[in-house]
């Protein structure tokens, strides 16, 4: 494929000329392209009706699948495909390639400890396409990153893990990403699976609960509360608990650096509201795109 039909693809499928000149060399999406042309399939349209999302082992954690079914429901979207999907350090790494150039080295780190809690769950969303994709459009009203952000009705407000880096679903911002991520979460042959399965457009919400059911059989429920993870840490220990942001972030760092042996869970808990989240220095390669970025990019 040459660069230009593949540069024409990418600008309908996303408002950003930077993410358009960094896509055209990606591997994951080239990937998802080239099988599309090959079976036939319609690449903007199936990139533009449909969306994917991501439920984290934190939300597997929280039990947070069947809200969050309800409310794909409720906001007139419906679950074609439904997949369990094993992760590690390395697919949290092709998710966020292009941002976590500014997570600090303490988030990246509690990242690979959540890998590691359970496998994941991702869905395959089909929605009606009006003035914004379906992926576009999932992004905006499931809420922020951030909680001081998210308002009443957006998912993320609805499951209530008001919490900066525990915040449960991911989901890519624009219908370019959503064939970029189709590639990291799934192999060739699944992908095929999944095109068939969602050209039929059945509703397969039943099979996204019955994997539900199947990993919170092998994964407990746990606390979000930070008192409660502060005191597993410090048991663990053999410490008093220390007041201050500042001591507990300390506490953490230097049980890693000797080695500690941590509860992951607890670890993650306490460090999601202790340790820095970006480090001071550099800048994402590529923003994020929301809402007003596409709509101002249309005709």
């Amino acid at each position: 494929m040459n660069g230009d039909p593949l540069r024409t693809l990418l600008e309908q499928l996303t408002p950003s000329k930077e993410k358009v000149d960094a896509y055209l060399t990606d591997t994951y999406l080239l990937e998802t392209v080239d099988q599309t042309r090959r079976l036939g399939i319609d690449t903007e349209r199936f990139a533009a009706e449909h969306a994917l999302l991501l439920l984290k082992p934190d939300a597997i954690v929280a039990r947070a699948v069947e809200p969050t079914l309800r409310w794909l429901s409720d906001n007139d979207f419906r679950v074609v495909e439904a997949r369990r999907v094993v992760v590690d350090r390395h697919v949290a790494r092709a998710l966020w390639y292009f941002a976590w150039n500014i997570a600090s080295p303490e988030r990246r780190r509690l990242a690979d400890l959540l890998v590691g809690i359970s496998d994941v769950l991702v869905l395959v969303v089909h929605g009606p396409v009006g003035e914004l994709p379906t992926s576009v459009r999932l992004t905006a009203s499931k809420g922020a990153t951030d909680p001081r952000k998210r308002q009443p009705g957006e998912l993320r407000h609805l499951l209530g893990r008001h919490n900066y880096l525990l915040n449960l679903v991911h989901s890519p911002d624009d219908p370019a990403d959503v064939l970029r991520e189709l590639a990291i979460y799934f192999d060739e042959h699944e992908r095929a699976e999944l095109f068939a399965r969602a050209a039929d457009g059945t509703d397969r919400s039943g099979v996204a609960a019955a994997l539900a059911e199947e990993l919170y059989a092998v994964t407990p429920a746990r606390s979000f509360d930070r008192a409660e993870a502060l005191a597993g840490v410090c048991d663990a220990l053999g410490r008093t608990a220390p007041e201050s942001d500042a001591e507990q972030a300390t506490l953490l760092n230097t049980a890693w650096s000797a080695g500690r042996d941590l509860d992951p869970w607890s670890t993650i808990v306490l460090g999601s509201h202790v340790l820095p989240m970006r480090t001071g220095t550099g800048s994402q390669t590529l923003r994020p795109v929301g809402a007003t970025d596409w709509l101002e990019a249309r005709p």
